[in-house]
């Protein structure tokens, strides 16, 4: 009886540590673009909130490709606190774009968080040269 009390204690432990954690609550994981004009704003910030009782620690933000630069918040995030994770993309380049930015933290659910950007650019329209009329003589 007295083993399975000590049991039943370590059990008991083990989950109510659990419940006290840091937790990385993002209000959304994709940011869409849209249609955009090539060398407009690309900054866009993801919005977030330390939504357990623990300091939250983003300890890396690695991008999917060099067009796309991630900056985060390097102190932790104390609980309750809100926060945002910055991404840039580079719009000097047109097309559709599809990318992403892998976070790594101490969130004990989740330690990888996965964003999203994505969009299309499109090429500046270039104003055509005016042309003369040309006139024909007969």
């Amino acid at each position: 009886m007295k083993k399975a009390l000590c049991v039943l204690l370590f059990v008991l432990i083990g989950y109510m540590s659990n419940l006290s954690a840091q937790k990385l609550d993002l209000k959304q994981t994709t940011i869409d673009y849209g249609t955009i004009a090539q060398h407009v704003d690309g900054v866009r910030y993801f919005k977030f909130t330390n939504t357990g009782d623990k300091p939250l620690i983003i300890s890396h933000a690695q991008q999917s490709c060099g067009c796309t630069v991630p900056s985060y918040p390097k102190h932790p995030i104390q609980p309750g606190e809100e926060a945002s994770i910055q991404v840039k993309y580079a719009t000097n380049r047109i097309g559709k774009f599809n990318k992403y930015v892998t976070l790594t933290t101490n969130d004990k659910e989740q330690a990888t968080q996965r964003l999203t950007i994505k969009g299309e650019v499109l090429a500046e329209v270039e104003a055509a040269p005016k042309r003369e009329a040309t006139f024909l003589s007969k």
